[in-house]
């Protein structure tokens, strides 16, 4: 009888045999640097949840979001696909978008329910709205869907920190006001940011409590809107930190981290539980002192430089993940194809996966099965391919670009929009482990450095022949008409797009 169970647990899903399946919560912060954590070296940010977090979990030193931008990392990190597979490029959906994540696009969440999960949301999605909301979460694999569909500046904002301190400037006055949405129905609009973390914190919890209640094994994305610009906090955390606009929008982050750390121990969960925290994108430095911090990578938000697309993260799993940090690379790919084996949930066979299962460095302190990743610009054309490939501890750009997320004062005139699109013949080449700033060009014209430049330039070429790039979704265009309203047809448009009575959070959030 003994050697029969082992055997069928070697069968098994190696988490299933020693437990019930497991509860996953992906975080994911916004434009957040890979500087911007104290666990990351940061000063004089405070994150005591995320520290501890860190000190208990795995963090990656060598961790990559798929765009310096927002809608392409996401549809990535949720569908385990480059962005120029599934059409979400160039750049990103606004409000009023007609284009949106493909419906044939399978999620990780629409996976994950398929095995049985509940499967919920909350936050910022930012993967389109569309005609009659045909492109929201609960379209997409989510059985909950609570917050804003895109980032808070493509609305008016005007009160950003407590008790009535404006936002540093005024948004897209022209949009309407930010909607709250609930599944797919308008709740508030507009959304009130001095209580907003509140009330994404009280859906979150409410919706782990409410699974854990069932004894259902759960998937929920938490998807902060903070830190991206605007930044804005409630009376609990403005001027709370000696960083400033931007530490203060932190702190209330952090502080949404710890309502769920609590939240998981408070049900007992923990030991069953797999989290991972990571960000969107580099900071946004055009914002500068309350723009975020890539540390002392290059770049950031909108460049493929490592400020733009090496991000912070964390995995935390007591008892099955070893505390430290680990130099093996990984990206927000590898998130889908490792949750799903974790879970026992199918990988889609019917098409391309660019992730790759990342448990042997979560779980065995094993080498990445990851060699390469490639790195695409806010706006890919399909007759460049991709920007640069990371290759080991190697990285090859053929093509750099400025973006005018960057003040034209910037120091590093290669971060700047007067950097004209430059292709490089032969690539420059960089050897990340000696130099991760990007500084110090290899000479790639004698030997090893010559050898390693054509061995990239082969995994270049194996790569591009796989790819088929979607029509672009973004390039669909904009129209008033799709801009989100709680009073459809009401004038005058859009600015009357709004709620008649405040919404109150109710703590148990249940489906509806």
């Amino acid at each position: 009888m003994e050697l029969k169970l082992i055997i069928i647990c070697a069968l098994v899903n190696l988490v299933n045999c020693q437990g019930s399946t497991p509860n996953i919560i992906l975080m994911f912060a916004d434009d957040l640097g890979w500087g911007d954590l104290p666990s990351y070296g940061h000063p004089t940010s405070t994150a005591p949840n995320l520290d501890k977090m860190a000190q208990e979990g795995l963090r990656f030193m060598n961790f990559y979001s798929t765009s310096p931008v927002c809608s392409p990392s996401r549809s990535s990190l949720l569908t385990g696909r480059y962005q120029v597979r599934t059409g979400v490029y160039p750049g990103v959906f606004s409000c009023g978008s007609r284009g949106g994540l493909p419906l044939n696009e399978t999620t990780v969440a629409a996976q994950l329910k398929q095995a049985g999960y509940g499967t919920g949301i909350v936050g910022k999605w930012h993967l389109g709205v569309g005609e009659n909301n045909e492109y929201l979460p609960t379209n997409h694999g989510f059985d909950y869907y609570l917050g804003i569909p895109y980032s808070h500046d493509m609305c008016p904002c005007h009160t950003c920190f407590y008790p009535n301190q404006s936002c540093f400037d005024e948004c897209r006055l022209g949009n309407s006001p930010c909607p709250l949405f609930q599944n797919d129905k308008i709740i508030h609009q507009p959304a009130d940011f001095l209580t907003l973390s509140q009330t994404y914190s009280t859906a979150a919890t409410g919706f782990i409590h409410e699974m854990a209640g069932k004894k259902e094994p759960f998937f929920l994305y938490m998807a902060f809107q903070h830190t991206h610009h605007p930044q804005f906090a409630g009376k609990m955390f403005t001027g709370s930190s000696i960083r400033g606009t931007f530490g203060d929008a932190l702190n209330e982050l952090d502080w949404e981290v710890g309502q769920i750390f609590e939240t998981i121990k408070s049900e007992g969960i923990e030991d069953n539980t797999f989290v991972f925290f990571t960000a969107d994108n580099g900071p946004s430095l055009a914002r500068q002192i309350r723009g975020g911090n890539a540390g002392l990578l290059r770049c950031g938000k909108g460049s493929t430089f490592e400020g733009g697309m090496r991000v912070p993260a964390i995995a935390w799993w007591p008892g099955k993940i070893t505390p430290g940090k680990t130099q093996e690379l990984a990206a927000t790919l590898d998130l889908f194809p490792t949750i799903l084996k974790l879970t026992g949930a199918k990988v889609p066979d019917d098409r391309i996966i660019d992730g790759i299962d990342m448990s042997g460095v979560l779980f065995e302190n094993k080498p990445s099965l990851r060699e390469s990743f490639m790195y695409y610009p806010v706006s890919p054309k399909s007759d460049e391919g991709v920007f640069a490939i990371r290759y080991k501890e190697y990285k090859a750009h053929y093509y750099t670009v400025g973006t005018g997320l960057y003040p034209s004062f910037y120091p590093d005139e290669m971060c700047r929009s007067s950097a004209n699109r430059t292709q490089h013949n032969p690539p420059l080449l960089y050897d990340l482990n000696h130099d991760p700033g990007e500084l110090n060009p290899l000479r790639t014209d004698e030997s090893p450095h010559k050898e390693i430049l054509n061995e990239i330039d082969k995994v270049k070429a194996k790569f591009e022949n796989t790819v088929v790039w979607a029509p672009s979704e973004t390039n669909k265009g904009v129209s008033k008409d799709e801009m989100p309203c709680a009073q459809p047809g009401c004038d005058p448009f859009p600015s009357c797009c709004t709620t008649l009575s405040f919404y109150k959070p109710d703590a148990s959030h249940r489906f509806v």
